[in-house]
């Protein structure tokens, strides 16, 4: 439920009903407005049995939250969520773009592709250390010496850095290096690292199931805001459906919706979605017409040769004349991009 405090509200008010709250074993979320001081009590009801909050001093009313995800929902908070890695913000007026291969693969290819996304214009370098693959004969990633290549592309370039992470033991190692935590969509499930991930400062991209709802994927970013690490950027990279020509159906209803019911920054991942690097810029401008906040996107130095995903990957023109594309249109939806 939200406690919304009278505009008249003391400190001592607020922090009575703040406590009075915490003693009957709510979770409180504390948002001080311009006018308003709103409080978030997530918990039990019946443990209010008796209890009129709405009586108690400086309250001016009391709205219950319907929908089972508390934390993300419009109703827990109606303003926006701005998400700050480093000095930028993904939710406010600017798009960023999150490019880069799909997995590190050497120095060389890493550092070319840093390279490339920088000039274009994207300002997160996106690269797998750690790489969940259908086939256990695939290309798994170079895991810490892939960590160690991406930091060393941080320093030459400047780009911030976002990285798959898959399990709660290499979390910490993960940690240590990245500026952004994956959650695949494998693991959009997996609520065991979704706990863990909580525990961390670092924002989170959230990525869809293939098979789940909007509201299984608003629950999943509940695990990790209940956990305490509020900093959840969602992520639609495409559901399953009965077509076959593209490697999964992107969702951009999601965009929208997710957007009208939570508060928090989404973005879209036509690489994964579509699987063909050929519809990838249409569906990438399409996702910012839709109202995505950002985009993750493939590009390699040389998609014929990547060890992973090559047919989704754009090349280095092709990325760069996808930019400036996404230029014009950020620019008709009153957004900014690099």
């Amino acid at each position: 439920m939200i406690v919304v405090m009278n505009h008249r509200a003391s400190d001592d008010e607020i922090e009575a009903l703040m406590v009075r709250l915490e003693k009957s074993g709510f979770q409180i979320h504390l948002s001080r407005g311009v006018e308003r001081t709103i409080i978030g009590a997530i918990g039990d009801k019946a443990r209010l049995m008796g209890i009129n909050l709405e009586a108690m001093p400086g309250v001016e009313k009391v709205v219950p939250i319907l929908q089972p995800y508390k934390l993300a929902s419009r109703t827990f908070q109606d303003k926006g969520t701005v998400v700050k890695v480093g000095n930028l913000e993904i939710g406010g007026e600017t798009v960023h773009v999150m490019a880069g291969p799909c997995a590190v693969e050497s120095r060389e290819q890493l550092l070319e592709a840093a390279r490339v996304v920088r000039e274009a214009g994207a300002t997160i370098l996106r690269g797998g250390a750690f790489k969940p693959r259908t086939s256990p004969y695939s290309f798994q990633g170079l895991e810490e010496e892939g960590l160690e290549l991406l930091a060393e592309a941080r320093e030459a370039t400047g780009l911030l850095i976002v990285t798959e992470v898959m399990d709660a033991r290499t979390l910490p190692l993960v940690t240590q290096y990245t500026d952004i935590l994956q959650i695949g969509a494998r693991n959009m499930q997996n609520f065991f690292l979704l706990r863990e991930v909580a525990k961390t400062d670092k924002p989170v991209v959230l990525k869809r199931g293939p098979s789940c709802t909007i509201e299984e994927w608003l629950m999943a970013a509940e695990y990790i805001m209940s956990g305490g690490n509020y900093n959840v950027i969602l992520c639609e990279r495409g559901i399953r459906s009965f077509e076959s020509y593209t490697r999964n159906t992107l969702d951009l209803t999601a965009v929208p919706a997710a957007k009208y019911l939570s508060h928090l920054p989404v973005i879209v991942d036509p690489s994964h979605a579509i699987g063909k690097w050929r519809l990838v810029p249409p569906m990438a401008k399409a996702a910012l017409a839709a109202g995505a906040d950002g985009l993750i996107v493939e590009m390699h130095p040389n998609p014929a040769e990547a060890l992973c995903d090559g047919p989704q990957s754009l090349t280095p023109a092709n990325f760069t004349d996808m930019m400036d594309d996404l230029r014009r249109v950020a620019a008709v939806m009153g957004r900014k991009m690099h």
